[in-house]
């Protein structure tokens, strides 16, 4: 399926790893000049490599942590007409409530609701004067279905949610759209951790990994080449009448119809 991308320039945000990176690659793969962000700039460079040898495409690194101003600016800098946002950052660790300060969770909104807020700012008046723009945000499962000891990072991207809701629908005469993407349980750096901490405090990995998987409808834990799948098609010309929408993608491990 040609997604009418080919010669675009995209933006995919926190993508040195993970569902970032396996965004980029996506639509590196379908024609898209990419410009990647990520804050360790070894690891950068590496993923830039990897996508233009796999692909052909042009990729660009931007080394930085977008909670800063000057990194967006170098960001801009860099691909200044973006046609495509992907807004991606790392959630904040897993805390009891009880032990949340107020200085976490503003950490918690800036890097993932205000960040994301200011970078598509940037964006939007060029991608509307071009009449062509797709901005992605990857948020998460837990906003639909919350979690204990996630509570930063499910209120700063309900509210990241809610905050752009509007404008998905103010820009999408435009020919621009704002959507988001949900992701449950993928086979990421993330998840492997998790299960490596696991083993070194005694619990069997393998057995944790077993059980977690079982739990989910699909079985399995999702593939980031997924994520990235589903990221290009949102991006793509096709996706034109396709906004305000959360999509969930997590083996069908939310029980709910709507």
């Amino acid at each position: 399926m040609d997604l009418g991308l080919k010669g675009r320039k995209a933006i995919v945000c926190a993508s040195s790893r993970g569902l970032g990176k396996a965004c980029a690659a996506a639509l590196a793969e379908v024609g898209c000049a990419v410009t990647i962000n990520g804050r360790d700039a070894a690891r950068l460079a590496e993923t830039a490599k990897a996508i233009r040898a796999a692909t052909g495409a042009e990729v660009f690194a931007v080394a930085g942590d977008l909670d800063d101003p000057a990194a967006r600016d170098a960001l801009f800098a860099a691909c200044p007409e973006p046609d495509i946002l992907v807004n991606n950052n790392g959630g904040p660790p897993p805390t009891a409530f009880a032990d949340l300060t107020r200085e976490m969770i503003l950490a918690g909104l800036e890097a993932n609701m205000l960040t994301p807020i200011a970078l598509i700012q940037r964006a939007l008046p060029g991608m509307a004067a071009r009449r062509f723009g797709r901005i992605v945000n990857i948020t998460s499962s837990s906003v639909r279905a919350p979690l204990a000891g996630l509570d930063v990072s499910s209120g700063a991207r309900a509210g990241l949610t809610a905050f752009v809701a509007a404008s998905a629908r103010a820009y999408a005469k435009h020919n621009v759209t704002i959507n988001s993407i949900q992701p449950g349980a993928l086979d990421t750096d993330r998840i492997r951790v998790t299960l490596a901490k696991a083993a070194a405090s005694g619990v069997d990995a393998a057995a944790l990994r077993a059980r977690r998987e079982a739990a989910i409808p699909a079985g399995r834990f999702g593939r980031p080449e997924e994520f990235g799948a589903l990221c290009a098609f949102l991006a793509s010309a096709s996706a034109g009448y396709l906004t305000g929408q959360n999509i969930l993608i997590d083996g069908g491990a939310f029980p709910g119809a709507f």
